[in-house]
């Protein structure tokens, strides 16, 4: 097949078109152009990494505050255990004044005072020598 004669007049025509549109563009202005994105992209990449290290700090400050909250709520929790047996134990003595009735003084029984009798430190040491002496506890000779 043979191209037609206006198809390789118009791609002529492209070619000398685009040509005749880099002319108009001066390398200089290219080069500002190339620039102008490097510095927008090193900035981005700047950017990126500050905020990736704030990051970081903050998921550290977070995670100390969370230890923190999760002592505290066992400690707490603690207390509320400690809370609820004190108040179970109050409760039960509210409980027990109301079992229990209220003495009076007829219901005392009042005892005697038993006089002890008084043993001298000799004569218990004399008697446990000689229970000592009858059990053979102290034996005598071979």
């Amino acid at each position: 097949m043979k191209p037609y004669r206006k198809q390789l007049h118009f791609k002529k025509k492209v070619l000398y078109e685009s040509k005749k549109n880099s002319d108009k563009i001066p390398l200089l202005n290219i080069k500002l152009i190339h620039q102008i994105f490097d510095t927008i992209n090193i900035s981005l990449l700047v950017l990126i990494s500050i905020l990736f290290f704030l990051s970081f700090d903050s998921q550290r400050k977070w995670s100390n505050t969370y230890k923190t909250l999760s002592k505290t709520i066992a400690i707490n929790n603690n207390l509320i255990d400690y809370i609820s047996k004190i108040e179970e134990f109050y409760i039960s003595e509210l409980e027990s004044l109301n079992i229990y009735r209220k003495t009076k003084p007829e219901d005392l029984i009042y005892l005697d005072k038993v006089a002890e009798k008084k043993e001298s430190l000799f004569k218990k040491n004399l008697s446990s020598l000689i229970k000592g002496f009858s059990d053979s506890k102290y034996q005598r000779g071979y």
